[in-house]
């Protein structure tokens, strides 16, 4: 990958992992998600207005279902993510979305899109998988049978972690399509789809708005992080797919990881550090295999 690819991935996955642990902190629901898409609108908003809409007029009927639907596809991916976060470590969670988008991505790439398939390719992908299961508690989550109520739980977090590693995997295939072969702003994507998710975010809260006050309290500011950290993190990785094939932007994303693993573990409290820190390093090799 040329190295402003490298760059922008490198960045996107401190941001990432940052608005993820403020999102696992916050416990959130749909206010909470409410409350995110409407600070994200308010605050960008003069910044797209200094940057200007007007490329967005000619997007055509094909350029604004591509915006549609990654809004969609972004709305259930947040959804989903919130509920798992609330059900399951994030240790487990995250690890597993984040290891399984990437891969149904690259696979796909490589599939529909010609994307050469290469050793270097799967050999960082086997890396990036074999950091996942170490991260999210390697033997552990065998000895975890024995036990029944965390055999349980982790579980949980294994399957919501799945069912959001494909909405990653989707919306990130349609985002890629959008600004790598219809060309359209990576900027312009990302927060347009935002704007489209409120009416939708809106409807669904409004039989919880008495309870907006108390989210305000509870969560402003794990909303306001995640509400200006997350567009820049995702539009970091957009400019990188326009930069770099698709099958090896999607896995060098997983260099979250290693913030999580050192950050996140200490600030939620969680255990096996070491064996987190040794699938960090696994997916690190991975990524530096996967950018050869």
């Amino acid at each position: 990958m040329p190295l402003t690819a490298i760059l922008l991935v490198l960045g996107a996955a401190i941001l990432h992992a940052t608005w993820n642990i403020a999102s696992k902190k916050a416990q959130g629901g749909v206010m909470f998600m409410f409350l995110t898409c409407l600070i994200n609108t308010v605050f960008w908003l003069p910044f797209l207005w200094w940057y200007g809409m007007a490329p967005a007029l000619d997007w055509g009927v094909l350029g604004w279902t591509m915006c549609l639907v990654s809004s969609v596809l972004h709305l259930l991916y947040f959804y989903f993510l919130m509920f798992a976060y609330r059900q399951a470590d994030l240790t487990v969670v995250y690890p597993v979305a984040r290891g399984l988008g990437p891969v149904i991505t690259a696979v796909f790439a490589v599939v529909v899109f010609a994307e050469p398939l290469t050793v270097s390719l799967g050999a960082g992908l086997l890396g990036v998988a074999a950091g996942v299961f170490l991260i999210a508690g390697g033997p552990s989550l065998l000895r975890a049978a024995q036990e029944q109520a965390r055999r349980d739980r982790v579980m949980k977090g294994v399957r919501y972690g799945a069912l959001v590693g494909c909405f990653i995997a989707s919306y990130t295939l349609v985002d890629a399509y959008a600004v790598k072969w219809l060309l359209l702003s990576p900027i312009l994507l990302d927060y347009l789809a935002n704007v489209a998710r409120l009416p939708i975010i809106s409807v669904l809260a409004w039989p919880k708005r008495s309870e907006f006050k108390a989210e305000c309290k509870r969560n402003f500011k794990y909303a306001f992080i995640v509400a200006t950290i997350s567009p820049v993190g995702y539009v970091m990785v957009l400019y990188a797919m326009q930069l770099a094939p698709m099958s090896r932007v999607a896995p060098a994303r997983e260099l979250s990881m290693l913030f999580a693993a050192i950050v996140g573990g200490h600030l939620l409290g969680e255990e096996d550090r070491m064996l987190r820190i040794l699938g960090a390093g696994a997916i690190a090799l991975g990524v530096l295999v996967l950018c050869w």
